[in-house]
């Protein structure tokens, strides 16, 4: 996991390292990983033209050492004072943004210009915890992010202007209460124990109904890919003509089964489902997945806060369903608030997920690709993390990680191939992790 620091815990890093390593050797490190990322974008330095707006902080004193490393080493560079900039910058091979980043407490508009731009931490004039625009901020072509991520890396309109963001570390070492999920992150995803059985991790799914029967099987392949032993089968009515995998098991009960290790719910019931899920879910010991249909306020307001986890997984419509509020710009704070306020998980889909646990913690994952918007997609991603949930993991982990997998199955898709295909592309990802 790659640590995601807001400008608060950001600093207090900082601060830890400046005592450790001192201020001039901190800004040298920062300034040199600018640098060499700004020579690795042009190719090659000698004769290139490079102007480097520097602020009157730390961040532009990383930009005048970036400045100096490529001077040395043939580039013709220009330091231009934040004071001093035009409004244009051009004739330049490439433009390096170090006016204000992290520092940056008032609206600012960068010179225009045709060149590639290297932004130093942060695009200057982006709110590093929102995300949102303070001004006209620079589209970065690389964003070279020092210490470790922010918040504006990956949500809010600074995200769109970040380009590539690539994180140095620089030797600063923090700890992250949030973090943006990675491959390495699956390795743990798959879990064994000699002594395993199949009730030690079933699944109950309460999914599907006569009028959208593949609903059952996706959560339920899903369900299975993730991990499950056995998924036990509990539509809102009879469903016929299903082909359902053989580890499926029919329950005409209605019920949970007390050996099963979690419950997955939504997808597929039709109306009246906060009506048909309350009585069952009330009785639930385990932790529960809520997707699609089973997003209903009333529905989530009878969760006992004494009683097992439950994850939320909307998306947009569902959570502006939740909420009676559509998602603002700042999705890390929007996904934080609804889980405080639930008292849930929530998994807040997009082309940036962002899952949030109540009292905080966060978790991003951007592996997420267009091939996911077809139908039947979310179905499987709810089974993935009931799957998660019955081998032991964390809600908060459960969903993150089986975000990061799902859109990474979802890269491996072919042209138009819908969600039936996910289950498959799942495995192939874990046995790539477990080779």
């Amino acid at each position: 996991m790659r640590p995601l620091l807001d400008t608060t815990a950001m600093r207090a890093a900082d601060a830890v390292a400046v005592g450790a390593m001192g201020s001039p050797a901190l800004v040298r490190r920062a300034g040199v990983a600018v640098a060499q990322e700004s020579r690795r974008l042009l190719g090659g330095l000698y004769g290139r033209r490079v102007a480097v707006v520097a602020g009157p902080g730390l961040n532009g004193a990383d930009g005048r050492v970036c400045a100096g490393w490529l001077a040395r080493r043939g580039a013709r560079v220009e330091v231009i004072a934040v004071a001093d900039q035009p409004a244009a910058l051009t004739g330049y091979d490439l433009v390096v943004d170090a006016a204000f980043g992290l520092g940056c407490s008032r609206p600012y508009r960068a010179p225009f210009t045709d060149a590639p731009v290297v932004a130093v931490d942060l695009p200057s004039g982006v709110d590093p915890d929102s995300g949102d625009l303070w001004g006209a901020p620079a589209r970065a072509t690389v964003t070279v992010a020092l210490g470790a991520l922010k918040p504006a890396h990956v949500t809010g309109p600074a995200a769109e202007l970040a380009g590539r963001v690539i994180l140095h570390r620089l030797g600063i070492v923090a700890e992250a209460r949030d973090g943006v999920v990675e491959d390495a992150d699956l390795a743990g995803y798959v879990t064994r124990a000699r002594d395993d059985h199949k009730w030690r991790h079933a699944v109950v799914a309460l999914v599907g109904s006569p009028l959208m029967p593949g609903a059952a099987r996706l959560v339920a392949s899903g369900a299975l890919a993730g991990g499950a032993s056995m998924v036990r089968l509990a539509s809102r009515a009879e469903v016929t003509g299903l082909d359902l995998p053989v580890e499926v098991v029919r329950d005409a009960t209605g019920s949970i089964d007390p050996r099963a290790r979690a419950v997955v719910a939504g997808p597929g019931l039709g109306e009246s489902t906060a009506t048909f899920l309350a009585p069952i879910l009330a009785r639930a010991r385990v932790p529960v997945v809520l997707d699609a249909d089973a997003l209903d306020p009333a529905l989530v307001a009878t969760r006992r806060p004494d009683g097992p986890a439950w994850v939320l997984t909307p998306h947009e419509g569902e959570f502006a369903r939740l909420t009676g509020q559509p998602v603002p710009s700042d999705r890390l704070g929007a996904a934080r608030a609804l889980a405080d306020s639930s008292g849930c998980v929530v998994l807040l889909k997009g082309p940036v997920t962002v899952v949030a646990a109540p009292g905080g913690r966060t978790r991003v994952v951007t592996s997420g690709t267009a091939a996911l918007a077809t139908a039947g997609t979310g179905d499987v991603l709810a089974g993935l993390i009931a799957g998660a949930l019955a081998r032991g993991h964390d809600p908060l982990e459960a969903a993150a990680l089986s975000a990061h997998l799902h859109g990474r199955a979802g890269a491996r898709l072919a042209p138009y191939a819908g969600a039936s295909d996910l289950p498959r592309r799942v495995a192939e990802v874990l046995a790539r992790v477990g080779s």
